[in-house]
Protein backbone atom coordinates (compact mmCIF):
# COMPACT_ATOMS: atom_id res chain seq x y z
CA UNK A 1 0.00 0.00 0.00
CA UNK A 2 1.27 3.24 -0.50
CA UNK A 3 -0.07 5.77 1.73
CA UNK A 4 -0.51 9.38 0.63
CA UNK A 5 1.77 10.97 3.16
CA UNK A 6 -0.51 14.94 2.29
CA UNK A 7 -3.93 14.06 2.45
CA UNK A 8 -5.83 15.16 5.82
CA UNK A 9 -9.71 15.00 6.93
CA UNK A 10 -10.25 18.39 5.55
CA UNK A 11 -9.15 17.67 1.93
CA UNK A 12 -11.37 14.85 2.16
CA UNK A 13 -14.34 16.69 2.80
CA UNK A 14 -15.57 17.51 -1.00
CA UNK A 15 -15.85 13.34 -0.93
CA UNK A 16 -17.29 13.32 2.48
CA UNK A 17 -20.22 15.24 1.08
CA UNK A 18 -20.59 13.29 -1.91
CA UNK A 19 -20.82 10.41 0.43
CA UNK A 20 -23.74 11.30 2.10
CA UNK A 21 -25.89 12.72 -0.52
CA UNK A 22 -25.75 9.62 -2.29
CA UNK A 23 -26.07 7.93 1.09
CA UNK A 24 -29.71 9.69 1.55
CA UNK A 25 -30.69 8.76 -1.39
CA UNK A 26 -30.18 4.97 -1.07
CA UNK A 27 -30.85 4.81 2.25
CA UNK A 28 -34.53 6.31 1.57
CA UNK A 29 -35.00 3.73 -1.76
CA UNK A 30 -34.15 0.67 0.66
CA UNK A 31 -36.68 1.78 3.29
CA UNK A 32 -39.06 2.11 0.08
CA UNK A 33 -39.14 -0.38 -1.65
CA UNK A 34 -37.68 -3.48 1.51
CA UNK A 35 -40.61 -5.37 2.97
CA UNK A 36 -39.23 -6.42 6.67
CA UNK A 37 -41.32 -9.70 6.67
CA UNK A 38 -38.69 -10.97 3.99
CA UNK A 39 -36.40 -10.89 6.75
CA UNK A 40 -33.18 -7.99 6.60
CA UNK A 41 -31.15 -6.87 4.15
CA UNK A 42 -27.59 -8.33 3.62
CA UNK A 43 -26.29 -7.81 -0.04
CA UNK A 44 -27.05 -6.87 -3.69
CA UNK A 45 -27.96 -8.68 -6.20
CA UNK A 46 -27.83 -6.65 -9.72
CA UNK A 47 -28.03 -3.45 -7.70
CA UNK A 48 -31.21 -4.65 -5.19
CA UNK A 49 -30.91 -5.87 -1.56
CA UNK A 50 -31.34 -8.99 -1.19
CA UNK A 51 -31.80 -11.29 2.37
CA UNK A 52 -29.37 -14.12 2.61
CA UNK A 53 -27.45 -15.37 5.68
CA UNK A 54 -27.55 -17.63 8.90
CA UNK A 55 -29.03 -15.24 11.44
CA UNK A 56 -30.29 -11.52 11.24
CA UNK A 57 -27.06 -9.59 11.45
CA UNK A 58 -27.73 -7.02 9.41
CA UNK A 59 -30.42 -4.67 10.47
CA UNK A 60 -28.95 -2.89 12.83
CA UNK A 61 -26.64 -1.62 9.96
CA UNK A 62 -29.94 -1.28 8.03
CA UNK A 63 -31.31 1.50 10.96
CA UNK A 64 -27.83 2.71 12.25
CA UNK A 65 -27.00 4.43 8.37
CA UNK A 66 -30.15 6.35 9.20
CA UNK A 67 -29.13 7.43 12.23
CA UNK A 68 -25.43 8.18 10.39
CA UNK A 69 -27.12 10.07 7.97
CA UNK A 70 -29.19 12.54 10.49
CA UNK A 71 -25.58 12.63 12.22
CA UNK A 72 -23.91 14.43 9.38
CA UNK A 73 -26.60 16.18 7.22
CA UNK A 74 -29.25 17.25 10.20
CA UNK A 75 -31.88 15.94 8.08
CA UNK A 76 -34.48 14.70 10.56
CA UNK A 77 -36.84 12.64 8.57
CA UNK A 78 -33.85 9.68 8.97
CA UNK A 79 -32.97 10.25 12.98
CA UNK A 80 -37.11 9.71 13.29
CA UNK A 81 -37.04 6.52 10.25
CA UNK A 82 -33.93 5.18 12.54
CA UNK A 83 -35.99 5.61 15.74
CA UNK A 84 -39.04 4.20 14.48
CA UNK A 85 -37.75 1.16 12.99
CA UNK A 86 -35.63 0.66 15.86
CA UNK A 87 -38.65 0.43 18.29
CA UNK A 88 -40.39 -1.68 15.64
CA UNK A 89 -37.84 -4.23 14.74
CA UNK A 90 -34.87 -3.84 16.69
CA UNK A 91 -36.07 -5.96 20.19
CA UNK A 92 -35.32 -9.01 19.99
CA UNK A 93 -31.99 -8.65 19.01
CA UNK A 94 -31.44 -7.32 22.47
CA UNK A 95 -32.43 -10.75 23.91
CA UNK A 96 -31.10 -12.89 21.10
CA UNK A 97 -28.76 -15.57 22.87
CA UNK A 98 -28.26 -17.28 19.77
CA UNK A 99 -25.44 -15.11 18.17
CA UNK A 100 -22.12 -13.20 18.80
CA UNK A 101 -23.61 -9.73 16.80
CA UNK A 102 -24.81 -7.76 19.27
CA UNK A 103 -22.19 -5.00 18.30
CA UNK A 104 -23.19 -5.00 15.05
CA UNK A 105 -27.34 -4.65 15.58
CA UNK A 106 -27.89 -3.07 19.19
CA UNK A 107 -24.84 -0.73 19.28
CA UNK A 108 -25.31 0.31 16.03
CA UNK A 109 -29.21 1.18 16.63
CA UNK A 110 -29.91 1.84 20.66
CA UNK A 111 -26.31 2.78 20.79
CA UNK A 112 -26.59 5.49 18.17
CA UNK A 113 -29.72 6.72 19.29
CA UNK A 114 -28.19 7.12 23.14
CA UNK A 115 -25.01 8.75 21.70
CA UNK A 116 -27.14 11.31 19.60
CA UNK A 117 -28.64 12.30 22.64
CA UNK A 118 -25.75 12.34 24.69
CA UNK A 119 -24.08 14.97 21.98
CA UNK A 120 -26.67 17.09 22.09
CA UNK A 121 -27.94 16.52 18.48
CA UNK A 122 -31.28 14.83 19.35
CA UNK A 123 -33.60 17.05 22.15
CA UNK A 124 -33.50 15.83 25.83
CA UNK A 125 -35.96 12.98 26.57
CA UNK A 126 -34.93 11.21 29.76
CA UNK A 127 -37.42 8.05 28.87
CA UNK A 128 -35.71 7.52 25.23
CA UNK A 129 -32.41 7.98 27.25
CA UNK A 130 -33.56 5.19 29.71
CA UNK A 131 -35.19 3.14 27.24
CA UNK A 132 -31.92 2.89 25.06
CA UNK A 133 -29.97 2.61 27.94
CA UNK A 134 -31.83 -0.35 29.41
CA UNK A 135 -31.60 -2.09 25.81
CA UNK A 136 -28.00 -1.39 25.98
CA UNK A 137 -27.26 -2.90 29.24
CA UNK A 138 -29.50 -6.34 28.81
CA UNK A 139 -28.01 -6.74 25.26
CA UNK A 140 -24.56 -6.61 26.74
CA UNK A 141 -25.44 -9.06 29.14
CA UNK A 142 -27.02 -11.82 27.09
CA UNK A 143 -23.85 -11.00 24.96
CA UNK A 144 -21.41 -11.84 27.46
CA UNK A 145 -23.41 -15.06 28.50
CA UNK A 146 -22.34 -16.79 25.33
CA UNK A 147 -19.32 -17.37 26.80
CA UNK A 148 -16.95 -20.66 27.09
CA UNK A 149 -13.71 -21.02 28.67
CA UNK A 150 -10.22 -22.20 27.45
CA UNK A 151 -7.95 -24.87 29.32
CA UNK A 152 -5.47 -21.39 29.46
CA UNK A 153 -4.38 -20.65 33.31
CA UNK A 154 -1.49 -18.65 32.39
CA UNK A 155 -0.88 -15.19 31.69
CA UNK A 156 0.41 -14.63 27.83
CA UNK A 157 1.49 -11.53 25.89
CA UNK A 158 3.07 -11.39 22.25
CA UNK A 159 5.07 -8.36 23.87
CA UNK A 160 8.78 -9.48 25.53
CA UNK A 161 8.54 -8.94 28.94
CA UNK A 162 4.71 -7.61 29.10
CA UNK A 163 2.78 -9.41 32.27
CA UNK A 164 0.17 -10.87 29.94
CA UNK A 165 -3.23 -12.35 30.22
CA UNK A 166 -4.97 -15.14 30.75
CA UNK A 167 -6.86 -15.97 27.26
CA UNK A 168 -9.52 -17.66 29.88
CA UNK A 169 -12.53 -17.44 27.66
CA UNK A 170 -14.59 -16.50 25.07
CA UNK A 171 -17.85 -15.34 23.21
CA UNK A 172 -18.97 -18.20 21.21
CA UNK A 173 -19.68 -18.01 17.87
CA UNK A 174 -23.14 -19.66 16.27
CA UNK A 175 -21.11 -22.11 15.08
CA UNK A 176 -21.25 -23.68 18.90
CA UNK A 177 -19.60 -23.41 21.95
CA UNK A 178 -16.34 -24.79 20.11
CA UNK A 179 -16.49 -21.92 18.04
CA UNK A 180 -14.21 -18.48 18.60
CA UNK A 181 -14.67 -15.91 15.12
CA UNK A 182 -12.31 -12.60 14.58
CA UNK A 183 -15.61 -10.68 13.55
CA UNK A 184 -16.48 -10.84 17.47
CA UNK A 185 -14.05 -8.77 18.86
CA UNK A 186 -16.64 -5.63 17.46
CA UNK A 187 -19.35 -6.98 19.71
CA UNK A 188 -17.27 -6.45 22.70
CA UNK A 189 -18.60 -2.80 22.35
CA UNK A 190 -21.93 -4.09 23.55
CA UNK A 191 -20.23 -5.15 26.52
CA UNK A 192 -18.01 -2.55 27.10
CA UNK A 193 -21.15 0.25 26.60
CA UNK A 194 -22.98 -2.57 29.61
CA UNK A 195 -20.15 -1.88 31.74
CA UNK A 196 -20.02 1.96 31.83
CA UNK A 197 -23.58 1.89 32.31
CA UNK A 198 -22.87 -0.01 35.41
CA UNK A 199 -24.49 -3.70 34.43
CA UNK A 200 -23.37 -6.87 35.25
CA UNK A 201 -24.26 -9.84 33.77
CA UNK A 202 -26.36 -12.14 36.86
CA UNK A 203 -25.42 -15.64 36.84
CA UNK A 204 -26.13 -18.71 39.46
CA UNK A 205 -26.42 -17.88 42.95
CA UNK A 206 -26.72 -14.21 42.01
CA UNK A 207 -23.42 -13.81 41.28
CA UNK A 208 -22.40 -10.86 38.89
CA UNK A 209 -20.18 -11.73 36.24
CA UNK A 210 -17.92 -8.40 35.32
CA UNK A 211 -18.89 -7.44 31.77
CA UNK A 212 -15.64 -5.56 31.31
CA UNK A 213 -13.25 -8.57 32.65
CA UNK A 214 -15.30 -10.37 29.81
CA UNK A 215 -14.80 -8.69 27.33
CA UNK A 216 -10.75 -7.98 28.28
CA UNK A 217 -10.56 -11.93 28.28
CA UNK A 218 -12.33 -12.25 25.02
CA UNK A 219 -10.07 -10.42 23.37
CA UNK A 220 -6.96 -11.90 24.96
CA UNK A 221 -8.39 -15.61 23.98
CA UNK A 222 -9.06 -13.80 20.77
CA UNK A 223 -5.30 -12.50 20.48
CA UNK A 224 -3.70 -15.87 21.67
CA UNK A 225 -5.57 -18.10 19.00
CA UNK A 226 -7.01 -15.79 15.89
CA UNK A 227 -3.95 -13.24 15.72
CA UNK A 228 -0.65 -14.66 15.06
CA UNK A 229 2.99 -12.30 15.82
CA UNK A 230 5.24 -13.89 13.94
CA UNK A 231 6.62 -15.97 17.12
CA UNK A 232 7.04 -19.31 15.24
CA UNK A 233 3.55 -20.49 16.19
CA UNK A 234 3.48 -22.56 13.53
CA UNK A 235 5.12 -22.96 10.00
CA UNK A 236 2.68 -20.22 8.77
CA UNK A 237 3.42 -17.46 11.12
CA UNK A 238 3.64 -14.29 9.76
CA UNK A 239 3.18 -11.28 11.90
CA UNK A 240 0.00 -9.96 11.50
CA UNK A 241 -1.73 -12.95 10.14
CA UNK A 242 -5.38 -13.72 10.99
CA UNK A 243 -7.71 -17.04 11.43
CA UNK A 244 -11.17 -16.11 10.78
CA UNK A 245 -12.22 -19.25 13.41
CA UNK A 246 -10.39 -20.73 16.48
CA UNK A 247 -11.72 -24.36 17.39
CA UNK A 248 -11.68 -26.06 20.99
CA UNK A 249 -12.12 -29.33 21.81
CA UNK A 250 -15.44 -28.61 24.42
CA UNK A 251 -14.30 -31.34 26.76
CA UNK A 252 -11.29 -29.92 28.26
CA UNK A 253 -11.44 -27.01 26.56
CA UNK A 254 -8.16 -27.15 24.95
CA UNK A 255 -7.39 -25.57 21.51
CA UNK A 256 -7.14 -27.84 18.45
CA UNK A 257 -6.84 -26.10 15.36
CA UNK A 258 -7.46 -22.95 13.22
CA UNK A 259 -10.48 -22.49 11.06
CA UNK A 260 -12.26 -20.19 8.82
CA UNK A 261 -15.72 -19.71 7.36
CA UNK A 262 -15.43 -17.42 4.82
CA UNK A 263 -11.97 -17.18 4.11
CA UNK A 264 -9.67 -19.58 1.99
CA UNK A 265 -7.83 -21.57 4.66
CA UNK A 266 -7.02 -21.76 8.18
CA UNK A 267 -3.24 -20.49 6.97
CA UNK A 268 -4.80 -17.21 5.02
CA UNK A 269 -5.90 -14.22 6.11
CA UNK A 270 -9.81 -13.56 5.47
CA UNK A 271 -9.23 -10.06 5.03
CA UNK A 272 -12.73 -8.99 6.65
CA UNK A 273 -11.88 -10.93 9.43
CA UNK A 274 -9.09 -9.13 10.16
CA UNK A 275 -10.51 -5.83 9.30
CA UNK A 276 -12.64 -6.68 12.46
CA UNK A 277 -9.69 -7.09 14.66
CA UNK A 278 -8.22 -3.85 13.53
CA UNK A 279 -10.99 -1.72 13.81
CA UNK A 280 -11.91 -3.84 17.36
CA UNK A 281 -8.68 -3.51 19.13
CA UNK A 282 -8.07 0.28 18.27
CA UNK A 283 -11.82 0.97 19.36
CA UNK A 284 -11.02 -1.13 22.59
CA UNK A 285 -7.77 1.07 23.27
CA UNK A 286 -9.82 4.25 23.06
CA UNK A 287 -12.48 2.47 25.85
CA UNK A 288 -9.42 1.37 28.19
CA UNK A 289 -8.72 5.05 28.35
CA UNK A 290 -12.05 5.57 30.25
CA UNK A 291 -12.03 2.95 32.62
CA UNK A 292 -9.86 3.24 36.17
CA UNK A 293 -6.89 1.34 36.74
CA UNK A 294 -8.32 -0.45 39.80
CA UNK A 295 -10.84 -1.90 37.25
CA UNK A 296 -8.14 -3.55 35.37
CA UNK A 297 -6.04 -4.81 38.44
CA UNK A 298 -8.31 -8.28 38.37
CA UNK A 299 -7.36 -9.24 34.91
CA UNK A 300 -3.89 -8.51 34.77
CA UNK A 301 -3.65 -4.56 35.16
CA UNK A 302 -3.73 -1.76 32.72
CA UNK A 303 -0.07 -2.15 31.15
CA UNK A 304 -1.19 -6.14 30.20
CA UNK A 305 -4.07 -5.28 28.57
CA UNK A 306 -2.85 -2.25 27.06
CA UNK A 307 0.57 -3.74 25.49
CA UNK A 308 -1.59 -6.96 24.55
CA UNK A 309 -4.28 -4.59 22.69
CA UNK A 310 -1.60 -2.31 20.98
CA UNK A 311 0.42 -5.25 19.76
CA UNK A 312 -2.55 -6.72 18.08
CA UNK A 313 -4.02 -3.94 16.58
CA UNK A 314 -0.35 -2.69 15.20
CA UNK A 315 0.33 -6.23 13.83
CA UNK A 316 -2.65 -6.64 11.91
CA UNK A 317 -2.90 -3.60 10.55
CA UNK A 318 1.12 -3.53 9.35
CA UNK A 319 0.14 -6.91 7.58
CA UNK A 320 -2.30 -5.25 6.11
CA UNK A 321 -0.79 -2.07 4.70
CA UNK A 322 2.44 -4.12 3.93
CA UNK A 323 1.75 -7.07 3.19
CA UNK A 324 -1.76 -7.83 1.37
CA UNK A 325 -3.43 -4.76 0.30
CA UNK A 326 -3.10 -3.20 -3.35
CA UNK A 327 -1.12 -0.25 -3.92
CA UNK A 328 -4.42 1.99 -3.15
CA UNK A 329 -5.50 0.57 0.05
CA UNK A 330 -7.94 -1.93 -1.55
CA UNK A 331 -7.33 -5.71 -0.40
CA UNK A 332 -8.70 -8.82 -2.42
CA UNK A 333 -10.81 -10.65 -0.33
CA UNK A 334 -8.63 -13.25 1.30
CA UNK A 335 -4.57 -12.56 1.32
CA UNK A 336 -3.95 -15.68 -0.62
CA UNK A 337 -6.63 -17.37 -2.37
CA UNK A 338 -6.88 -20.01 -4.81
CA UNK A 339 -6.15 -17.87 -7.79
CA UNK A 340 -4.09 -14.63 -6.26
CA UNK A 341 -1.14 -16.25 -8.32
CA UNK A 342 -2.72 -15.32 -10.94
CA UNK A 343 -3.11 -11.61 -10.44
CA UNK A 344 1.05 -11.29 -10.51
CA UNK A 345 2.50 -8.20 -8.27
CA UNK A 346 -1.34 -6.80 -7.24
CA UNK A 347 0.56 -5.09 -4.35
CA UNK A 348 2.66 -2.99 -7.06
CA UNK A 349 -0.96 -1.42 -8.64
CA UNK A 350 -4.34 -0.21 -7.35
CA UNK A 351 -6.90 -3.52 -7.09
CA UNK A 352 -8.71 -4.10 -9.94
CA UNK A 353 -12.31 -5.24 -8.80
CA UNK A 354 -12.78 -6.62 -12.72
CA UNK A 355 -10.18 -9.17 -12.73
CA UNK A 356 -11.15 -12.57 -13.91
CA UNK A 357 -9.60 -14.11 -10.87
CA UNK A 358 -10.14 -13.17 -7.31
CA UNK A 359 -12.40 -10.66 -5.73
CA UNK A 360 -11.24 -7.23 -4.03
CA UNK A 361 -13.62 -6.61 -0.59
CA UNK A 362 -14.19 -3.40 0.02
CA UNK A 363 -15.99 -3.72 2.84
CA UNK A 364 -12.83 -5.10 4.35
CA UNK A 365 -11.11 -1.45 3.45
CA UNK A 366 -13.33 0.23 5.38
CA UNK A 367 -13.69 -1.23 8.23
CA UNK A 368 -10.13 -1.14 8.14
CA UNK A 369 -9.59 2.63 7.62
CA UNK A 370 -11.46 3.48 10.59
CA UNK A 371 -9.39 1.22 12.96
CA UNK A 372 -6.46 2.99 11.41
CA UNK A 373 -7.41 6.24 12.08
CA UNK A 374 -8.34 5.39 15.33
CA UNK A 375 -5.28 3.73 16.38
CA UNK A 376 -3.27 6.18 14.87
CA UNK A 377 -4.90 9.10 16.86
CA UNK A 378 -4.45 7.36 19.74
CA UNK A 379 -1.33 6.62 19.43
CA UNK A 380 -0.71 10.55 18.49
CA UNK A 381 -2.37 11.16 21.87
CA UNK A 382 0.44 8.93 23.67
CA UNK A 383 3.08 11.03 22.08
CA UNK A 384 3.88 8.44 19.37
CA UNK A 385 3.61 10.88 16.43
CA UNK A 386 5.55 8.95 13.81
CA UNK A 387 3.92 5.93 14.66
CA UNK A 388 0.67 7.87 15.08
CA UNK A 389 1.07 9.04 11.59
CA UNK A 390 1.68 6.03 9.62
CA UNK A 391 -1.79 4.53 10.59
CA UNK A 392 -3.99 7.94 10.43
CA UNK A 393 -2.54 8.40 6.90
CA UNK A 394 -3.05 5.50 5.73
CA UNK A 395 -7.35 5.43 6.69
CA UNK A 396 -7.21 8.15 5.03
CA UNK A 397 -5.50 6.97 1.83
CA UNK A 398 -7.90 4.43 2.02
CA UNK A 399 -10.78 6.47 2.29
CA UNK A 400 -9.88 8.84 -0.32
CA UNK A 401 -9.66 5.79 -2.70
CA UNK A 402 -13.40 4.34 -1.36
CA UNK A 403 -15.18 7.99 -1.37
CA UNK A 404 -14.66 7.97 -5.08
CA UNK A 405 -15.31 5.40 -8.28
CA UNK A 406 -15.39 2.79 -9.06
CA UNK A 407 -16.36 2.15 -5.17
CA UNK A 408 -18.85 4.62 -4.92
CA UNK A 409 -22.05 3.57 -6.39
CA UNK A 410 -23.13 6.49 -7.89
CA UNK A 411 -26.22 5.26 -10.13
CA UNK A 412 -29.53 5.89 -8.69
CA UNK A 413 -30.76 2.67 -9.72
CA UNK A 414 -28.55 0.82 -7.50
CA UNK A 415 -29.52 0.78 -4.09
CA UNK A 416 -26.25 0.05 -2.33
CA UNK A 417 -23.56 2.82 -1.90
CA UNK A 418 -20.03 0.80 -1.80
CA UNK A 419 -19.48 -1.15 -4.77
CA UNK A 420 -17.62 -4.39 -4.78
CA UNK A 421 -18.01 -6.02 -1.39
CA UNK A 422 -17.83 -10.01 -0.95
CA UNK A 423 -19.51 -11.89 1.33
CA UNK A 424 -19.15 -15.18 1.35
CA UNK A 425 -16.84 -16.55 -1.46
CA UNK A 426 -16.35 -20.00 0.08
CA UNK A 427 -19.82 -20.47 -0.45
CA UNK A 428 -20.58 -18.79 -3.54
CA UNK A 429 -23.68 -16.03 -2.32
CA UNK A 430 -21.89 -13.75 -4.06
CA UNK A 431 -23.65 -12.16 -7.83
CA UNK A 432 -21.24 -12.32 -10.39
CA UNK A 433 -22.31 -11.00 -13.64
CA UNK A 434 -22.95 -11.77 -16.54
CA UNK A 435 -19.90 -11.72 -18.92
CA UNK A 436 -17.67 -11.76 -15.38
CA UNK A 437 -15.82 -14.46 -13.84
CA UNK A 438 -16.06 -13.51 -9.99
CA UNK A 439 -17.77 -11.14 -8.40
CA UNK A 440 -18.39 -7.29 -8.84
CA UNK A 441 -20.23 -4.64 -8.67
CA UNK A 442 -22.69 -5.57 -5.57
CA UNK A 443 -23.01 -3.62 -1.99
CA UNK A 444 -23.29 -4.89 1.45
CA UNK A 445 -25.39 -3.38 4.96
CA UNK A 446 -21.94 -3.68 6.54
CA UNK A 447 -19.91 -2.42 3.66
CA UNK A 448 -22.14 0.83 3.44
CA UNK A 449 -22.77 1.13 6.98
CA UNK A 450 -19.06 1.31 7.43
CA UNK A 451 -18.12 3.51 4.86
CA UNK A 452 -20.67 5.85 6.03
CA UNK A 453 -19.26 5.54 9.88
CA UNK A 454 -15.83 6.20 8.11
CA UNK A 455 -17.49 9.34 6.61
CA UNK A 456 -18.63 10.80 9.60
CA UNK A 457 -15.63 10.20 11.58
CA UNK A 458 -13.11 12.20 8.64
CA UNK A 459 -16.14 14.76 9.10
CA UNK A 460 -16.09 14.81 12.89
CA UNK A 461 -12.14 15.42 12.35
CA UNK A 462 -12.14 18.09 10.05
CA UNK A 463 -13.90 19.95 12.37
CA UNK A 464 -11.64 19.68 15.32
CA UNK A 465 -14.59 16.53 16.41
CA UNK A 466 -14.62 13.15 17.40
CA UNK A 467 -16.85 10.23 16.80
CA UNK A 468 -17.31 7.08 19.38
CA UNK A 469 -19.41 5.45 21.79
CA UNK A 470 -16.92 5.50 25.03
Amino acid sequence: MKINQTITPQTLQKKVTRVFELAGRKIRAIDAAWDPAKGTPVFTVKGQYTSRGWTEWTQGFQFGMAFLQYDATGESDFLELGRAKTIKLMASHVSHVGVHDHGFNNVSTYGNLRRLQLEGKVPANQDELNFCELALKVSGAVQAARYATTAAKAPWSPVEGAPGLVPGGYIYSFNGPQSLFADTIRSMRSLAVGHQLGHALMGEGDKPINLLHRAIEHAATTARYNVFFGQGRDSYDVRGRVAHESIFNRNDGQFRCSSTQQGYSPFTTWTRGAAWIICGYAEQLEFLDTVSGTALDAVGGRRAVTDLFLETARATSDYYIDGYSAKDGVPYWDSSALQTHRLGDFAARAADPFNDHEPVDSSAAAIAAQGFIRLGLWLQGKGQKAAGKKYLQAGLTVANTLFDEPYLSTDSKHQGLLLHSVYHRPNGWDHVPKGRKVPCGESSMWGDYHTMELALLIQRLSAGKYYTFF
